[in-house]
C-alpha cells in the first residue's frame, strides 16, 4: 500500500514539477546563434539559407531522440510561389483633376495573388470603409450598394469599427477581431469579384510603423501555390499604401480621408465610389518552390491516448535578405522572431524525448516548425489542409512565437487560452509556479491573429500563443533595456533583430520550461480541450469531429 502510495506521488510530481533543471541554457544559446548566423541569410522560405535552417532542425531532432513527425521523415513540403515586385512600379490615380503618381516603398507596396509575374489593373476606386461584411455583429460595408465590385479597386480601412459610447462592445471593444485583420479584408473583397484591394495603413491602428510594412512587402512574397483545380477567388492586386497617400489620393476626388473615416464608423455606412481609377502595372519575379515544415514527434506512454497528439508550433523562416538599413546591413537575421522561439521548442522535444517511460506524457506530442510564417501563415495553412495527425485526433496547440531573453519575469500571457477549457491548464501552471497570468494588454494590436496557432484555431483546435510578460523580477538596464521598450520600433521585421551576447538564457530556459509544462499537462488530461460554446471557434471545434 505504501509503495503504490509513493509510486502515485512520484507520478503526480512528475507531472507537475519544476523541469528547469533538464534544460542546457548552452545548447539553447547555440541553437539560437545559429539559427540567426549571417550564412542562414535570414531563412528565407525557397533561399539556401532557409533550406539549411530547415535541415538544421531536423539534424538537431534527430540528435535529440525525437522521431520524424511524418512518416519517417522530418519534412512536410510545402509548394510556394514567390512573387518579387519591381521597386520601381509606380501607382498611377486618374481622375477629372488629372493624375498623380504614387511611389514603390515610399507611398505604397503591392503585391499580387494572380501568380503571374506580369500584372495590369486598369479600374475604379470605391471606399468600403473597413471593408467587413459580419452577420455575427449586424455589420455590412457592402450593402446597400449601388454600384458593382467586380473588377474594381476597394479602399478600406484596417482594423475593425471603433466602439462608441452607443455600442461600447461592437466588434469586440478594443480586442480586435479577425474581421479586424488584412487577410480577411484581402479574403472578402477576392469574394466579391474585386481586382484588387488598397489598405489604408496607420500606425496606430497596425501597432507598427510604415518601416515594418515596407520592409515586410519590399521583397519575396510568397502564398501557396494554387492547383488546377483550386477554384477560390484571389486579387489581382493586394496592396497597402500610407495615411499621407490614402489623403492625397482621396483629395483628388474631393474627399476627405478624416470625414470618411468617421462616416464609416457608424452602422449603416455605404460605400463611395470615388470617381478615381488606378493605373497599376506590377512586373514582378517569379519563383515556384518547395518549403518545408519541419516535423517531429514523441510518442506517447499511454496505449490508447497515444494517437492524440499535442502540437507544439515555432516558425523557423524570417524575411530572409532585403532593403539594406542604415548601416548596409540587408540581412534580416530574425534572432527574437522566431530564432529563439524555434530553440525553445527544439529544448522542449529533446528535454521531453529523454524523459524516462513513466514520466513521458500520455499522448503523444508533435513539434511542429512552419514555413512562411512572415508570409501570412502559410506553412501552417498548409498543414490544417493538409494535417499528418486528423484533426479530431489534434488535442491543442502551443505556439511560440519570441522567447524572453531579457531576464526572469513573475508573468506571462498565453494568448487565446480564455477562449476554451485550457484556460484552467494556464491558470494551474502558473499557481504552481507563482506566475501571475496576464492578459492580452493589446488586444488592439490582433496578436492572437497573427502567429501559427490561427490557422489550428481556424480548424476547431484549441490553441494558445504562449507570451513572456513584462513583469521582470530585476530591473531591466543597458541594452536589454533598450531593445525590450524600441522593440516594435526599431528591431521588428528589421536587420537589427540579431542576436546578442547579454541575452539571458536564464530568461529563455525559464519560458521552455513554462511551455513544457503546459504542454504536458494538456497531453495527460483526461479529455482533450474545447472551445467554449460561445467562441467563434465553437463552430469549427464540432464540426472536425464529424469529418
Amino acid at each position: 500500500m505504501i509503495s503504490l502510495i509513493l509510486i502515485a506521488t512520484f507520478t503526480a510530481m512528475a507531472f507537475g514539477q519544476d523541469r528547469t533543471a533538464s534544460f542546457d541554457g548552452a545548447k539553447m544559446r547555440e541553437r539560437v546563434i545559429r539559427l540567426s548566423a549571417d550564412d542562414f541569410e535570414g531563412r528565407g522560405p525557397g533561399t539556401a539559407g532557409g533550406k539549411r535552417a530547415a535541415q538544421y532542425i531536423a539534424d538537431e531532432m534527430k540528435a535529440g531522440g525525437v522521431l520524424p513527425g511524418n512518416k519517417g521523415s522530418y519534412f512536410q513540403n510545402v509548394k510556394l510561389v514567390g512573387i518579387k515586385a519591381d521597386p520601381t512600379t509606380a501607382l498611377e490615380i486618374a481622375g477629372k483633376s488629372g493624375s498623380s503618381s504614387y511611389k514603390f516603398g515610399d507611398d505604397f507596396v503591392a503585391t499580387t495573388s494572380a501568380q503571374n509575374e506580369n500584372v495590369a489593373v486598369d479600374a475604379e476606386i470605391v471606399f468600403v470603409g473597413y471593408g467587413i461584411d459580419s452577420p455575427l455583429f449586424k455589420w455590412n460595408d457592402y450593402s446597400g450598394n449601388p454600384y458593382e465590385y467586380k473588377g474594381k479597386i476597394l479602399m478600406m480601412m484596417v482594423n475593425d469599427p471603433p466602439a462608441t459610447a452607443g455600442e461600447p462592445n461592437l466588434f469586440g471593444d478594443k480586442a480586435l477581431t479577425y474581421y479586424g485583420r488584412w487577410t480577411y479584408k484581402y479574403e472578402e473583397a477576392a469574394r466579391r469579384g474585386a481586382a484588387g484591394v488598397i489598405l489604408i495603413h496607420t500606425t496606430e491602428s497596425a501597432g507598427y510603423g510604415w518601416n515594418v510594412v515596407r520592409t515586410s512587402n519590399g521583397n519575396w512574397r510568397y502564398e501557396i501555390a494554387r492547383t488546377a483545380e483550386d477554384k477560390a477567388p484571389f486579387l489581382n492586386i493586394k496592396s497597402w499604401v500610407t495615411r499621407e497617400a490614402a489623403g492625397k489620393i482621396l483629395t483628388a476626388a474631393n474627399l476627405d480621408l478624416n470625414d470618411l473615416r468617421s462616416k464609416a464608423a457608424i452602422r449603416g455606412f455605404k460605400p463611395v465610389n470615388t470617381g478615381l481609377k488606378v493605373k497599376l502595372n506590377l512586373k514582378s519575379e517569379m519563383q515556384t518552390f518547395d518549403s518545408p515544415n519541419v516535423v517531429g514527434m514523441v510518442e506517447g506512454s499511454d496505449p490508447k491516448l497515444k494517437s492524440e497528439y499535442v502540437i507544439y508550433s515555432a516558425h523557423w523562416d524570417h524575411l530572409g535578405i532585403g532593403e539594406p538599413d542604415a548601416k548596409g546591413d540587408k540581412i534580416y537575421n530574425g534572432a527574437y522572431d522566431n530564432a529563439s522561439g524555434v530553440a525553445a521548442v527544439l529544448s522542449i522535444a529533446e528535454v521531453m524525448a529523454k524523459m524516462p517511460k513513466n514520466q513521458k506524457p500520455k499522448r503523444s506530442v508533435m513539434f511542429f516548425f512552419p514555413t512562411a510564417e512572415e508570409q501570412g501563415l502559410l506553412g501552417a495553412e498548409y498543414y490544417a489542409q493538409f494535417p499528418l495527425v486528423p484533426l479530431a485526433k489534434t488535442a491543442a496547440n502551443v505556439n511560440i512565437d519570441g522567447v524572453n531573453f531579457f531576464g526572469k519575469v513573475s508573468d506571462f500571457s498565453a494568448l487565446g487560452a480564455e477562449r476554451s477549457s485550457i484556460a484552467a491548464v494556464i491558470d494551474q501552471v502558473a499557481k504552481e509556479r507563482k506566475l501571475t497570468v496576464e492578459g492580452d494588454t493589446k488586444p488592439e494590436q490582433g496578436f492572437f491573429f497573427r502567429s501559427d496557432h490561427f490557422p489550428f484555431a481556424k480548424v476547431g483546435v484549441p490553441a494558445i500563443s504562449l507570451r513572456h510578460g513584462d513583469a521582470f523580477i530585476q530591473p531591466l538596464t543597458g541594452e536589454a533595456a533598450i531593445f525590450f521598450r524600441d522593440y516594435t520600433a526599431k528591431y521588428y521585421h528589421q536587420a537589427s533583430d540579431e542576436y546578442r551576447d547579454w541575452w539571458d538564457v536564464s530568461a529563455m530556459i525559464q519560458e521552455a520550461e513554462l511551455g513544457l509544462a503546459i504542454g504536458m499537462k494538456l497531453a495527460n488530461l483526461k479529455t482533450p480541450p474545447r472551445y467554449n460554446d460561445t467562441d467563434e471557434f465553437s463552430v469549427a471545434d464540432k464540426k472536425r469531429f464529424k469529418r
